[in-house]
């Protein structure tokens, strides 16, 4: 993939107490008002000091591009970076990581575009990870929200470590979007793989988790995820591949191999070629094996 050239566009404010970077990429067919509930979701936090930067990845439309500027008017916490054309989550996240090591901040948050943060989740992260310094990547359980808002169901993650390590080679343990990282991780030199236009996250996990880098998810749901009536059909025969290799990935890196992890990755992998409908039902049964295997 050549690299795109990636610029500030729009300079906000770093303020002198500023501890975290939020970060959140923007597309060409993201929802506008969707867009400005996200952005206001992160500006309205309880805790304040951190600064926002939205990378607006390629060529936007412009009802896109005005609610960005619009919303970075009205806070100077938000910095707008350009890519010169569209290089994906992956490569747009690694700009953001590099951008704010100049910075000198503690924490790393991810965002979506579609999402909704609730008020006290920068502040309930922030505060975990001030207490459990060994912690370097922290999650949190999410509700699923349709088109109008309205809640269509919840995914909690495994919470300690071990189990979020065990369930690697089965599932993506973490939700992508409410993690917290550290920021020491990054100046390790770790970083997403830019090669890849989805499952980045997953890998990520299975090389951080792979070194030693402690892993947290939060009971509590601390972001609306948003869960169209394409969710089902978006999931596409290039990504169901890519967890099926990451799941495969996960057994040898981690050294987890089992009969049972191998017949649950094609299993899934098998359901992914189903109709959407039949993979939506599987998706919910799933859901309530996950809530089941939790409280185990």
């Amino acid at each position: 993939m050549s690299k795109a050239i990636s610029s500030i566009i729009h300079q906000g404010r770093v303020l002198e107490n500023a501890r975290s970077l939020v970060a959140m990429a923007v597309y060409h067919n993201d929802n506008a008002h969707w867009l400005r509930q996200a952005i206001d979701s992160i500006t309205s936090q309880t805790y304040k000091s951190f600064v926002f930067l939205i990378v607006v990845d390629g060529e936007v439309d412009d009802d896109i591009r005005q609610c960005v500027f619009d919303e970075a008017q009205q806070d100077s916490r938000i910095f707008i970076a350009q890519n010169s054309k569209n290089i994906g989550l992956a490569a747009s996240m690694n700009y953001a990581i590099e951008w704010g090591l100049a910075q000198n901040f503690d924490f790393f948050f991810r965002m979506d575009a579609d999402d909704i943060s609730m008020p006290e989740r920068l502040a309930r992260q922030v505060n975990y990870l001030q207490h459990h310094k060994q912690v370097g990547v922290l999650g949190t359980a999410l509700t699923e929200i349709n088109e109008c808002g309205a809640k269509v169901g919840a995914r909690t993650m495994p919470v300690s470590h071990r189990q979020i390590v065990n369930v690697l080679p089965r599932r993506c343990a973490m939700n992508h979007p409410t993690v917290a990282f550290r920021y020491d991780i990054f100046r390790r030199g770790f970083r997403y793989n830019s090669e890849l236009m989805n499952t980045q996250d997953y890998f990520f996990w299975i090389c951080l988790a792979k070194e030693g880098i402690i892993f947290r998810n939060l009971k509590d749901r601390l972001l609306a995820f948003r869960r169209v009536n394409d969710f089902y059909k978006r999931r596409g025969f290039s990504k169901s591949v890519n967890e099926f290799r990451a799941r495969i990935s996960a057994m040898r890196t981690l050294g987890k191999f089992s009969l049972w992890n191998l017949f649950y990755a094609l299993s899934v992998l098998a359901i992914r070629m189903l109709p959407a409908k039949l993979v939506k039902l599987a998706y919910k049964l799933d859901r309530v094996l996950l809530e089941k295997s939790n409280k185990s």
